[in-house]
């Protein structure tokens, strides 16, 4: 039993100190609880994969904080996975208040057809496919994430002028995918 639970410390310290093998093991280990914690909240599947993506980058990017004298990896990661399901949560109540005060001041008439939405969501997500990486992480940062151009600059590691550049210049191609896709309509 105590090999088990001295292999379970290594795997932690190794972790913490920023094996990035370690982050695999830990990944092949505890991203089912993750994904099923964050799919019995949501009840979705794709939200629940973006939930398990974060938590995982989240703890990788926060591995100097974990204490293993304090807490198990598991009891950590769980908690990081309480918070980005509630993150999450958030996220949704934002977007319903804002689609609600859209047709509040469009009027229902006015609000586009289920149909037209779903066209639109598969050119961008199709678009977004497109971008490089970098570019898609900070519009994915930026848009889904809802993070300011600093925060996104800190956590990638980029000057502040490339978020922006980038924001502006993928949105310009979305944005062109769109007039195009609609002028066709």
């Amino acid at each position: 039993m105590s090999t088990a639970l001295d292999g379970a410390n290594d795997v932690a310290l190794r972790f913490a100190r920023g094996d990035e093998r370690a982050l695999a093991e830990i990944y092949g280990q505890w991203s089912s609880l993750v994904y099923s914690l964050a799919l019995r909240s949501l009840g979705d599947a794709a939200d629940a994969e973006d939930v398990t993506q974060k938590v995982f980058v989240a703890a990788w990017q926060g591995r100097e904080r974990f204490d293993p004298e304090r807490a198990s990896l598991s009891a950590w990661l769980v908690g990081i996975t309480r918070h980005t399901v509630a993150d999450t949560h958030q996220a949704r109540t934002r977007e319903r208040s804002i689609t609600e005060q859209v047709a509040a001041i469009t009027g229902d008439d006015l609000a586009p057809a289920p149909e037209a939405d779903l066209a639109d969501r598969l050119l961008i997500a199709d678009e977004m496919a497109r971008l490089e990486p970098l570019p898609r992480a900070v519009v994915r940062l930026a848009f889904f994430d809802d993070l300011t151009h600093l925060q996104i600059a800190e956590r990638l590691g980029i000057p502040v002028g490339t978020v922006k550049s980038h924001i502006r210049r993928s949105l310009s191609k979305l944005r062109g995918r769109l007039e195009v896709s609609h002028g066709a309509r």
